[in-house]
């Protein structure tokens, strides 16, 4: 007998993913029967031999066919099978064997090796051409698979908005969980269906083995997937440490990958699936791609003059003498907020981008839900609605005027959140324009609130006030006696607590009936 050949550290690839044993039953013209074993084992290979030992022959996902012709001692025979990595047996029966041998059926059942009979009609030959077929429409599902998810990420990338738009196609694409996640383990954009909280914590800890330097640099504190980050030592020498590109595990149920993104900003793409699908990895290697580029800073020639502007205007020059170095003309002031979320610093530079301006800035605010982005652009350019986005938006101003403009542009996102328009320009309305909608309607409802249930009142007010208080104009616009008119509006001035001759209160009243 000769010595047992040890099986390679790194076998062969095989030429398409396993197919399941399954597959290979379901096919009606081989007849083959499952005698014991699970059903859903994958088969990477065929492989017919006649051995008594086939061990030194096997590299592992085997469906190994037999006559059983040298098949002595089945408890041997089936325990190396299993030792070399083989998936399954198919037992030929005649011409050696009428049956399959129950002390084989009873060794598989021990080893847990699934037996498949192959009856007398069905050459070796069929069951390994049916195998290769099904291999090659497995091939054919994965490389269309990965064509459409190029195409599905290309045109994402494309969009205003590219970072969560190719993470949300990417978690399409593989059915799962796709995550950016920061150096400090916090998820800065996300799609998808995320995971149990076992799940996430792992993912962290994944990313921090393919981004080491990035969790070493971090700050101490708990990101949003659970993991404590560590604390560089100041002082000492940082150990340099190769880590790989990527890396799998699995946690809670699910699949789980991580890949480094290239650039300064030490980000992680982590993906989190229930399985691991054939071009899975493939397809999430073109979404690295396209996430390294977007999120990469790009310093141009054009990029470093704007810097220079800025370190001017920090060192105390005058805005109107910077300006020129960033644009010629005037500029236009840009406050947008997040439909539904609050912006970070991902989404606020994909936005400044999508308009075509560098100079970005995010005002967190009070607080996270109030953050707001600030966006400066040259005055040529023509500012239109972007997806997920509400945008306000100043007029071309000067840069002495700056300041002005960016108060109009605060403004207008706040008259675009009331009405819920994607974008909202400064307008020229007078002292009206410097009241938010809401405040002003909210201050409306109080004020008018003792004669909101008579309509009667209200639209008498509303008409005399228009009419310059005029008693004979308002009875004949509303169709009644010009006392009737007289009696309800000083009716109003009486549940209201106010003098309606007053000029002052006249003009309170007409600007609350606007917004009511």
């Amino acid at each position: 007998m000769p010595d047992p050949i040890a099986l390679p550290s790194n076998p062969p690839v095989p030429p398409a993913p396993p197919i399941p044993l399954s597959a290979l039953l379901a096919r009606e013209d081989l007849g083959l029967r499952l005698i014991t074993g699970p059903a859903d084992t994958g088969i990477q290979w065929v492989h017919p031999s006649e051995m008594a030992d086939p061990y030194p022959y096997l590299l592992g996902g085997e469906l190994l066919l037999t006559a059983g012709v040298l098949l002595a001692d089945p408890e041997r025979y089936v325990s190396r099978v299993a030792e070399a990595g083989g998936a399954a047996i198919g037992f030929g029966v005649a011409p050696v064997h009428d049956t399959v041998p129950e002390a084989l059926v009873r060794a598989c059942e021990r080893h847990g090796l699934p037996l498949v009979e192959v009856p007398p009609g069905t050459p070796f030959t069929a069951v390994a051409r049916a195998v290769w077929r099904l291999m090659a429409q497995v091939r054919l599902r994965e490389v269309r698979r990965v064509s459409e998810a190029q195409q599905g990420l290309a045109a994402a990338a494309a969009r205003p908005d590219p970072v969560p738009a190719v993470l949300q196609q990417l978690a399409t694409r593989l059915g799962g969980w796709a995550v950016l996640l920061s150096p400090d383990g916090s998820a800065a954009q996300s799609a998808g269906r995320a995971p149990s909280r076992e799940a996430r914590e792992a993912l962290g800890r994944l990313a921090r083995v393919v981004n080491p330097a990035a969790a070493d640099d971090a700050l101490p504190g708990r990101g949003e997937l659970g993991e404590r980050t560590g604390r560089a030592v100041p002082g000492a020498a940082t150990p340099v440490r190769r880590a790989p590109s990527s890396a799998t595990d699995a946690a809670g149920g699910h699949h789980l990958a991580a890949y480094a993104l290239g650039g300064a900003q030490g980000l992680t793409l982590g993906i989190a699936t229930d399985a691991r699908e054939p071009g899975g990895h493939t397809v999430a290697g073109m979404a690295v791609v396209l996430l390294s580029l977007l999120t990469a800073p790009h310093q141009g020639a054009d990029a470093a003059s704007r810097s220079a502007a800025l370190v001017r205007l920090l060192l105390g020059a005058a805005p109107a003498e910077v300006a020129p170095a960033l644009a010629p003309g005037r500029w236009i002031v840009v406050h947008a907020s997040r439909q539904g979320l609050p912006p970070d610093r991902i989404g606020a530079s994909a936005l400044g981008a999508a308009l075509g301006s560098a100079l970005v800035d995010l005002d967190s605010g009070a607080d996270a839900t109030g953050a707001t982005v600030r966006i400066l652009l040259p005055g040529e350019r023509r500012i239109e609605p972007q997806p997920g986005w509400t945008l306000g938006v100043s007029a071309p101003a000067e840069p002495g005027e700056l300041s002005a403009a960016d108060t109009a542009a605060a403004r207008a996102l706040r008259r675009a959140e009331a009405t819920r328009e994607p974008l909202a320009r400064q307008r020229d309305a007078g002292l009206a324009e410097l009241v938010a909608p809401t405040e002003a309607a909210a201050h409306a409802r109080t004020l008018l609130a003792p004669v909101a249930d008579a309509p009667a009142l209200t639209e008498t007010l509303r008409v005399w006030l228009s009419l310059h208080g005029s008693w004979d104009r308002t009875a004949v616009a509303l169709g009644v006696h010009r006392n009737t008119v007289r009696q309800r509006i000083a009716r109003c001035g009486s549940l209201l607590g106010v003098d309606v001759d007053d000029a002052d209160v006249r003009m309170e009243l007409w600007f609350a009936l606007r917004y009511v």
